[in-house]
């Protein structure tokens, strides 16, 4: 009977390891086995990869990356966390108001939110103009085309992300443990840097690792607001394969490879950090 089970949740799970084998380990490894290929033909060798760290264009759009990634990750899980306790200890009316906002926000992502900002802060966007009527420099001089615009932009959808996978996370506070800490006389403050943060920081971690990966990925907003005049990884990586001269198959696999390398170094490192933090929970 037992097997009789096995084999019948095997065959309702057969579709599911079909799709998951044709797109996503198949398109994976054909990547990488194209890595290692030149685009002029050949045998295996790490001339692409060569490429990738030597050319300014790749480096420049690797870092690029990078940064904003991780400033868009830094502050967006810190507005997220205001975000997410706010919602944790909101009842009623405005506890599904919040939510209800929270998650159509967090779809107002790519093209549209791109184009957005253009209509508010482009070259001729509302805010400008009115910065430059009511004679407001730092708003009428605003640029958006540039690296803090776009960093600004990735902000904007991470922080209904990280708000959404945090909010879980703050239900394993207990309400008899900040209750306990006022009766031992410590504030708030002093309850959520010595206990709620602690006790949190698995999932702020592993959160932070959801949204460098999110940024790191991230193409249609970027490539909406400034196409290919600027070096990002998504964007570099799109071009090799729908170039309009000649696609580059093994230099746009090499791009991801190292993109794919940069995700699990960030995945390790908070792993690392989680699995730290919880030893040292087990021998305090």
């Amino acid at each position: 009977m037992k097997n009789n089970r096995k084999y019948l949740y095997l065959l309702v799970l057969l579709p599911f390891l079909v799709v998951v084998f044709f797109f996503e380990v198949l398109p994976l490894l054909m990547i990488v086995f194209n890595s290692f290929i030149p685009d002029a033909g050949g045998s295996f060798t790490l001339e692409n990869y060569v490429t990738v760290f030597s050319k300014p264009l790749y480096t420049k759009a690797i870092l690029n990356s990078i940064k904003i990634s991780c400033i868009s990750s830094a502050i967006g899980i810190v507005i997220a966390f205001f975000g997410a306790k706010a919602a944790h200890e909101a009842t009623g009316k405005f506890s599904t108001a919040f939510m209800t906002v929270l998650n159509m926000v967090s779809n107002f992502a790519g093209v549209p939110l791109a184009f957005a900002y253009m209509i508010m802060l482009g070259n001729s966007g509302v805010l400008l103009e009115l910065g430059r009527t009511i004679g407001l420099e730092a708003l009428a001089n605003y640029e958006l085309y540039t690296t803090h615009g776009l960093t600004m932009i990735y902000v904007y959808f991470q922080i209904p992300l990280s708000t959404l996978l945090l909010i879980p996370a703050f239900e394993g506070i207990r309400r008899e443990w900040q209750e306990s800490s006022l009766l031992l006389g410590a504030g708030p403050m002093k309850f959520w840097t010595q206990v709620g943060v602690p006790v949190l920081l698995p999932s702020i971690l592993g959160t932070i690792s959801v949204l460098f990966a999110n940024a790191l990925a991230a193409y249609a907003t970027a490539y909406a607001l400034l196409m290919n005049n600027y070096a990002l990884l998504p964007i570099n990586i799109s071009g090799m394969f729908v170039g309009d001269v000649t696609i580059r198959k093994g230099l746009g696999g090499a791009l991801s490879v190292v993109m794919m390398i940069l995700m699990v170094i960030m995945i390790l490192i908070t792993n690392g950090l989680t699995k730290k933090l919880q030893k040292g929970v087990r021998k305090a």
